[in-house]
Order: structure tokens, then sequence, then C-alpha cells
């Protein structure tokens, strides 16, 4: 009876709560916090979960906050949200753009939030009911940008005692009432490396007579990403990309010191435990042709997001019943890093790209100033998870007469 009800159910809950889950998010949108600050983001959900009669426990530091709905019966299913917003200008001109100077939700963890929010209101009431067959524990993560707050919720005990763990992700290159799914890695390593590089200086008129430390810099920059491609195999996709680049102050002087940072992507587990010695190697090679002293800061950041497969089949079955039949895409392998492959290497789960396109509109991209998103993505979102919550929880097979009447 739950599965044949869940449909309309979710269609009477979204009638009267998505013009409301829609302002939830443009406020959000406009009180943007970042990482391990977002003190109002996390008030503002722990009021409303409250209000809906639940108990929300905020993390030491005082943002995010983890709140179980349900009882410990039956199995416990995790669904986790980041809520932390970019060091990024909003660029929007819209009614809700950002208030906050240099901040902006341009990843879509506003939606995210909303989602999860929308369905712990959702769950609920079906807890309130008696209709949820176990415990779902929703994890309102801070610092997904840092990263690290997914280490922060694991150290708190977040994740013991669950079995499976869901999140998404906006997609704004699928359609809204699309979802995008993978088994197996479905994001990348993402690592950040800074060089250092020191010589003794000197006068743009003698570079023979010194080290010319901006052209050994410049060769670092080139020479490092071509020889990567040459020394790995390109099926792991080791990418080295510099997004910050100084040295020196006048025209006329070779500086005596100059920096670079990048980020190091990588598809491949073993390439990317192999990454750090190999990138060394290559930098004293090229630094040492040109009589510089290099150093380099390799910070590890996360792994491979790596989708369970049985996971990925319950969200496929709860996301196509949610949605209708052809809702799920195929997604590929995306060079982007995300803090929620921490989870998936204590315990099985899967992560998907939740259509945010308008059909036939703009497709705007992640980490810039104009992002934004078609807003009945959210309510797509509130049924898809919602939906693999409970499928989760009943571990139902394609032939169980209660996933059937989802239909």
């Amino acid at each position: 009876m739950r599965g044949r009800e869940l449909r309309g159910e979710l269609d009477a809950f979204l009638a009267e709560t998505e013009q409301d889950l829609v302002a939830f998010r443009r406020d959000i949108h406009m009180h943007p916090e970042l990482a391990f600050a977002e003190y109002r983001t996390t008030q503002r959900i722990a009021e409303r979960l409250t209000a809906a009669g639940l108990a929300p426990s905020v993390l030491p530091r005082g943002t995010g906050l983890i709140c179980d709905v349900g009882s410990g019966d039956g199995p416990t299913i995790a669904l986790r949200a980041d809520i932390d917003a970019l060091p990024l200008q909003d660029e929007k001109d819209v009614p809700y753009r950002s208030t906050v100077a240099g901040a902006c939700h341009a990843c879509g963890h506003d939606v995210h939030t909303t989602v999860l929010l929308g369905t712990s209101l959702f769950l609920a009431q079906q807890a309130a009911a008696g209709l949820l067959p176990g415990r779902v524990r929703l994890i309102f993560q801070p610092a997904e940008e840092l990263p690290g707050g997914a280490l922060e919720v694991m150290a708190q005990g977040g994740i013991s005692g669950v079995d499976r763990i869901f999140g998404l992700h906006c997609d704004p290159r699928v359609d809204v009432g699309q979802l995008g799914l993978k088994p197996g890695p479905i994001t990348s390593a993402c690592d950040r490396l800074t060089v250092r590089v020191s010589g003794p200086g000197g006068h743009t008129a003698r570079p023979h007579l010194t080290a010319d430390l901006v052209f050994a810099l410049a060769k670092i920059l080139t020479e490092l990403p071509a020889a990567l491609s040459r020394r790995v195999d390109p099926r792991s996709s080791l990418s080295l990309v510099w997004g910050r680049v100084e040295a020196g102050t006048a025209a006329n002087a070779i500086p005596d010191d100059g920096v670079a940072e990048g980020t190091v992507r990588c598809l491949d587990e073993n390439a990317w435990h192999a990454a750090p010695d190999l990138i060394k190697s290559l930098l004293e090679s090229v630094a040492g042709a040109y009589g510089v002293e290099a150093t380099m800061d390799y910070a590890r950041g996360v792994p491979p997001v790596v989708n369970d497969e049985v996971s990925v089949e319950m969200l496929t079955e709860a996301a196509e019943r949610a949605l209708g039949a052809g809702a799920v895409v195929p997604t590929q392998q995306s060079l982007g890093g995300e803090d929620f492959a921490w989870y998936l290497e204590s315990i099985p789960g899967a992560f998907a790209r939740l259509g945010t396109r308008s059909p036939g509109g703009m497709t705007y991209d992640i980490h810039q100033g104009t992002f934004d998103i078609d807003e009945k993505a959210i309510a797509m979102g509130v049924r898809v998870m919602a939906a693999t919550a409970l499928t989760a929880l009943w571990e139902v097979g394609p032939l169980d007469p209660v996933t059937t009447a989802l239909a």
C-alpha cells in the first residue's frame, strides 16, 4: 500500500510546499555563506526541521547539522546535501541575487539544501503516519568546497550505523525532469599543487649572468602538463591545470622568486597515488635545466566518487518511478572533485546528477557567477530523494509488488 500511495502523496505534498521550497532556496541564494561559516544557513535549516517535529543536531563548529527521521528499527539510509557557497561574485540580474559581496551559490548547493529539506519534511510526515520502515539520516554538510566537510561529519559519527548513503548534484547540462547516473567512478580525484621557484635575480639586460626565473617558470607551466600526458596512461586522464601565477614587480628586473598554483585531477586511483612523486621528478628536471630551485607543496584533496552498483540500481528504480520512464540518462565521469567520495570509501552509496536546465534553454556552467537553475528541478529532486530513501529502506527488487505499485 505504501508503494501505491507514494506517488500521489508526493504530488499532494509538493502541491502544498513547492512554492515555499522555491522561496527557501531563494532566501539561501541571497545569503550565501562560505565553508565553515554557514551559520545562518544552518539556523534556517534547523528551524524548519524543528518546526516539523524533528530534532536536528548542529555540528560542533556551529555549521552543518545531522538529523534522524524515523525509528531505529530496520535499516538506516543517509541522504546528504552540501550547504556552502563559493567565493565568487554573483553576476545575475535576478530578484534573489546574492546580497553578500564576493560570495554566491554558483554550484547549486542552495538547491541541494532545499531538495533535502523538502525530502526531510515529506519523510517526517511519513514517519508520523507510521509509514517509514526504518531510519533516514539527514546530513546537511558544511564545507564541501574546501573540501573537508565530509570528514567533519564522519568524525562526529555522522555515518555510524548507516547502511547506504545517497546524494545528488545540480547538472546544468541535463534537462529538468532527468537524472544522470553512472555505476562506478562518476567524479575524479582533485588535488592542489603549489610550485615555488627561486633564483639569484638580476637585470633583464644580463639574463646570461643569472637564472632567468620568469622564463624558467614559464617552462615549468607548459612542460609539466605536457610531460604528464606522455608519462601516464591517457585513460587515467591525469590533468594538471594552473590557476594562479605570480612573479616579479618590475619590467626590467629578473625576480628572485615566483609561484604557481593549480589543480591535479585524475580519473584513475592508481595514477592518483603515483602523481605526487612523478610531478616532483618532472619539476626538478625542468627547473634544473634553467638553473633555478623549485619546491612543491602537494595537497591531497578528494578521491574519485565511485558509485556502488546496487545503490545505482536503487536510485535508477526510484527515479524512473518518481519522474517517469526515460527519466534516467547516462552520464560521463567528470574531472570535478566532490568530497562525497569520503563517505563511499566507508559505506556503499551512489551520487546522481540532477537536471536543472530548462528544456531548450540556456546551458549555464557551474562555478560561474551567472549560474542559475530552472526551479522546477527542486520538486524533481524531492521526488527522487524521497523515493530513493523509501526504496532503499524496503530493499525492494524490480519484481516486488511494493515497487511495482510505484509505477
